[in-house]
């Protein structure tokens, strides 16, 4: 992904709320199945890191990502937005234009 596709990404991130909480229990095999198929259906997906959480916001993101198989498109204070094209539902064309 380049910059001009993230940046893109980023726009279309602003408006998404969270839809996955990150706390003290950290991640679990349910919370990355969970991440993996909301990624598979929408794409590019917001999740929150809760203060009660011990681990970093990038950490955790990278640990998402490699185990989804997902992009990290930004992380900002406990914010983490992530990207994975889906394999039947094609929502987002990273030429700029968003198909749905």
């Amino acid at each position: 992904m380049n910059s001009k596709q993230r940046a893109y990404l980023k726009g279309l991130a602003m408006k998404l709320e969270p839809i996955f909480q990150v706390g003290k229990g950290r991640i679990s095999p349910q919370l990355v199945e969970a991440v993996s198929e909301a990624l598979e259906a929408n794409e590019l997906i917001k999740v929150s890191v809760l203060n009660n959480c011990l681990e970093a916001p990038q950490d955790i993101a990278a640990v998402l990502s490699e185990r989804t198989g997902s992009q990290i498109v930004q992380v900002i204070g406990k914010k983490i937005v992530l990207y994975r094209p889906s394999k039947t539902k094609k929502k987002i064309d990273l030429d700029g234009r968003k198909l749905r």
